[in-house]
């Protein structure tokens, strides 16, 4: 499952860029409990900061500025070298959305698409290794791609950050999906998924493939009751997986996607 060690590959960090930063920051924390630290101190208009829970950063929030961009969760996932990786990513097929570049000591980044249009980036640890808590209640538990094309997806990322594969079948005809795992570890260190699905349900993205966050909940319906209560929707569920656990699929109200889990006894 995901940790806060620096395997190449992991996810490591997670941030939302959203219309009005302190709208999001109250909903996120009515529904996951996030504190919600400005970077700079309060003010007027928070563009941006850190979200905590018990004390422990979980994830970044900014403030949308990207024309035409939606809001949206974006996932880093560690690298060693974030401009081989860049590299590596063109070579594939991919696009540089944001160059590689550091942020002062704490790391270097970039942003970038896969070949249909996927966003994700990576983070070269510095000071800063990301993540404080997770695969704990509210926070990062698990990461997930909605593709139009999964053999093509498994190409292209296992060739730029190493990923290894397992495909397995979904109960009742639901179709195939593949777990993640970093280069070199045991399946019991799979981080996350890949599933193949309809135009219908890329719909968020506009058609292209996109990464959600699945966030680690004690009650999946009491916080699938605070999403809509402060605003947001729900897509699907709250629904029983077997071996999984209860989940559903929710909006925030700026429309970014993400889902609640309350993980099967013996998952986590």
């Amino acid at each position: 499952m995901i940790t806060t060690d620096l395997t190449p590959g992991s996810p490591c960090w997670l941030d939302l860029g959203a219309p009005d930063v302190r709208a999001t920051a109250a909903f996120y924390g009515a529904v996951l409990g996030w504190e919600y630290e400005p970077m700079g101190g309060e003010g007027e208009e928070m563009e941006g900061g850190m979200f905590q829970k018990d004390g422990k950063t979980v994830a970044g929030l900014g403030k949308l500025t990207e024309e035409g961009a939606r809001s949206a969760w974006m996932i880093y996932f560690t690298v060693d070298d974030a401009d081989a990786t860049a590299q590596a990513v063109e070579r594939a097929g991919g696009t540089v959305r944001v160059p590689t570049r550091d942020l002062e000591d704490w790391g270097r980044m970039a942003q970038f698409n896969d070949p249909l249009g996927g966003q994700f980036a990576v983070w070269q640890p510095g000071k800063n290794t990301g993540f404080e808590l997770v695969d704990k209640p509210g926070s990062l538990s698990w990461t997930e791609l909605y593709t139009s094309d999964a053999a093509a997806a498994k190409e292209f990322y296992g060739g730029v950050l190493g990923w290894q594969f397992g495909d397995m079948e979904l109960p009742g005809g639901g179709g195939t999906y593949t777990l993640i795992t970093p280069a070199g570890l045991p399946e019991e260190r799979m981080q996350g998924g890949l599933m193949e699905v309809t135009k219908e349900n890329l719909a968020p993205a506009n058609g292209r493939p996109y990464w959600h966050p699945v966030f680690a909940v004690t009650d999946c319906d009491a916080a699938v009751a605070k999403v809509t209560e402060n605003g947001g929707s729900v897509q699907m569920g709250p629904t029983d997986a077997e071996g999984v656990g209860r989940l559903a699929v929710c909006l925030d109200p700026s429309n970014a996607d993400f889902v609640l889990l309350t993980p099967a006894r013996g998952t986590t």
